[in-house]
C-alpha cells in the first residue's frame, strides 16, 4: 500500500518541482525551451501509452487470437472520446492563445488556464492508477516495477509541464507564490484520478484491458490535440522533435528496464 501511495504522489511531486521554476526564471519562458519541453512531454506520454498500456492490454487477451486487439481498440477510442467530451464541455484556455474553448463562461483567464491543465493531467493520473491496479491484481505482463516506471516517467514529464504552467500564470499578473500554487495544484487531479481508479479496482478487473487502453487513448488525445500543435507552431519546431525523441526513448527504456 505504501508503494501505491508513493506511486500516486510521485507525478504530483514532478508538477510541484516544475512549478517552482517560477521562482528562478524570468517572467516568460524562452520559446526554445518551451518547444523542447512540450516535445519531451509528448514523447514520454506516447511511449507510456504504447509500452505500459496498449501492449499489456493486448497481451492480457493474447489467448483470444485475432480478437486480442479488440479490447485495446475499443478502450482506446473510448478514452479519446472521453477527453473530447471533457474538452467540449469544460470552459478552458490553452497556453499561448487568447480564444477560450468550450461553453461560454465568466471565469478568469487564470481559472480557464488551470482548467485546461486539469483536463490534461486527468488521464495521466488514471494511467498510473490503472497500471497499479493491474500489478496488484497479478495481471500478466504488468508488475509493480513497471507501474513505478510509469509513475516516474509521468513525474519526469510533469517537471517541464509544471514550469510551462506556472510561467504563463506569472505572465498573467499573478504573484510568484500564487503562480507556483496554481501550477502545483493543477497536478493534484493526477493522484485523485489514480486513487479513484484504485478504489474501483474490484469492479475493474474484468475490464482491465479496456481500462488500460482507455487511459492510453485519453493521453493520446492530449498529445494530438494540445501538445504537438503547441510544440509545432511557429519557430523552433525542430527542437520539439528532438525533445519528443528524447522523451520517447527515456520512457521506453524506463519501462523495459524496470518492467
Amino acid at each position: 500500500m505504501t508503494t501505491i501511495a508513493l506511486g500516486l504522489l510521485i507525478p504530483l511531486l514532478g508538477t510541484v518541482l516544475g512549478s517552482a521554476f517560477v521562482f528562478f526564471m524570468k517572467d516568460e519562458m524562452p520559446e526554445r525551451v518551451q518547444k523542447t519541453l512540450l516535445g519531451f512531454a509528448s514523447g514520454v506520454m506516447v511511449a507510456a501509452s504504447v509500452w505500459s498500456l496498449l501492449i499489456p492490454a493486448m497481451e492480457m487477451e493474447e489467448d483470444k487470437g485475432v480478437w486480442s486487439v479488440f479490447p485495446a481498440a475499443v478502450g482506446f477510442l473510448l478514452g479519446m472520446g472521453f477527453l473530447l467530451m471533457l474538452d467540449e464541455l469544460t470552459p478552458h484556455l490553452h497556453i499561448g492563445t487568447d480564444t477560450p474553448e468550450g461553453p461560454r463562461s465568466r471565469l478568469s483567464r487564470t481559472a480557464m488556464l488551470a482548467l485546461a491543465v486539469t483536463i490534461h493531467n486527468l488521464p495521466e493520473g488514471m494511467a498510473v492508477g490503472v497500471v497499479f491496479v493491474g500489478a496488484e491484481q497479478g495481471a500478466a505482463h504488468l508488475s509493480l516495477a513497471s507501474a513505478v516506471a510509469v509513475s516516474i516517467g509521468i513525474a519526469i514529464q510533469n517537471i517541464p509541464e509544471g514550469a510551462i504552467i506556472s510561467m504563463p500564470m506569472r505572465a498573467e499578473g499573478n504573484s510568484r507564490w500564487r503562480s507556483f500554487l496554481i501550477g502545483s495544484l493543477s497536478g493534484a487531479v493526477e493522484p485523485i484520478g489514480g486513487l479513484a481508479v484504485i478504489l474501483l479496482a474490484s469492479l475493474l478487473t474484468p475490464v482491465l484491458p479496456y481500462m488500460l487502453a482507455f487511459a492510453a487513448g485519453a493521453m493520446f488525445y492530449v498529445v494530438v490535440e494540445e501538445l504537438i500543435p503547441e510544440a509545432s507552431s511557429g519557430k523552433h519546431s525542430n527542437l520539439s522533435t528532438i525533445g519528443f525523441a528524447i522523451g520517447f526513448v527515456l520512457m521506453m527504456v524506463l519501462d523495459v528496464v524496470m518492467g
